[in-house]
């Protein structure tokens, strides 16, 4: 009975631990989008819009506010909001389980910490669970966000219309599509953003000390820094996703296809599209995002 006691103790703390990851990255998902949907939602715009709509990122906020006032540019946010716990709540917890995967798979490590490409690796894992509800999410909320661009009127009266409309229009292949762009957007893109912040985080920590010793302005200039890092590989894939996905079906027959009529209608700089207000965005949505992170970790740590 008794050699059995730390095996069961181990197990009982690895999965509180699993649940305060994951509820940890809910709260940071939330903080995300409340700072950053404006910046998304620009960003969006600029990556749909037909050739000549938009002269830049300051011209979408010009028309959407003068169209439809402040709201509009919080248009599209209830997806995120909605989808945004168990997808962060996922990615954190699906990092640390992928970061603990490492460990077991090297028991013969002459480190206790993970190297940076351990650390990217891991990141990269994470991603994989996380997709199957980010894609159907970010599904939605390019459909709210791009509708009534253009002059056309609104299509969709919400999220729940837009899940009904796409599943009548192609059942749950279509709620799904951009899956396989999403996976090459948050593959690489968390890969850089997880390692980013570690890497980051141990410039930070003074000699002799420990990361989790760091104040909080400390860990949100880490989670921008992780979140620039991931936006400047991530723009190329993030505009296939954001076109594939708010197309009408049948324009595109995959990635591969969206890359080719991309280049070939609009050039290569059409890939960048977004750019700017998606690096404008990254660092406070970022910060944002891994304050929630710690200090909600912080709070259940001092709780159980």
């Amino acid at each position: 009975m008794s050699s059995e006691a730390p095996a069961v103790e181990e197990t009982k703390n690895s999965a509180i631990d699993n649940a305060k990851s994951f509820i940890a990255g809910g709260f940071g998902g939330v903080s995300a989008v409340l700072v950053g949907h404006p910046f998304d939602l620009t960003k969006t715009r600029l990556q749909t819009a037909a050739p000549g709509a938009y002269t830049g990122a300051i011209d979408v906020v010009k028309k959407t506010l003068a169209r439809d006032g402040v709201t509009g540019m919080y248009r599209g946010m209830v997806p995120p909001l909605l989808g945004v716990t168990p997808i962060f709540a996922m990615s954190f917890w699906a990092y640390d389980a992928s970061k603990n995967l490492i460990f077991r798979l090297t028991p013969k490590r002459t480190s206790e910490s993970l190297s940076t490409a351990e650390l990217a690796a891991a990141g990269f894992m994470s991603a994989v669970p996380t997709t199957l509800v980010t894609a159907p999410v970010e599904r939605a909320k390019v459909l709210l966000q791009v509708q009534g661009q253009g002059g056309s009127g609104p299509q969709y009266k919400g999220v729940f219309d837009v899940m009904k409309h796409l599943y009548r229009e192609g059942g749950i292949r279509s709620i799904f599509r951009g899956t396989g762009a999403t996976i090459a957007r948050d593959g690489p893109g968390s890969a850089v953003y997880f390692a980013a912040y570690e890497v980051t985080k141990k410039a930070l920590t003074p000699a002799g000390s420990s990361s989790g010793d760091l104040n909080l302005g400390a860990i949100m200039f880490a989670g921008g820094t992780a979140g620039v890092a991931m936006w400047s590989i991530a723009i190329p894939p993030d505009v296939l996703k954001s076109r594939i996905q708010s197309a009408p079906s049948g324009t595109y027959s995959g990635f591969i296809d969206c890359f080719r009529k991309t280049v070939a209608r609009d050039g290569a700089t059409a890939l960048w599209k977004g750019l700017g207000p998606a690096m404008a965005r990254a660092f406070p949505a970022n910060a944002a995002t891994f304050l929630g992170v710690e200090a909600s970790r912080k709070f259940m740590d001092g709780l159980f």
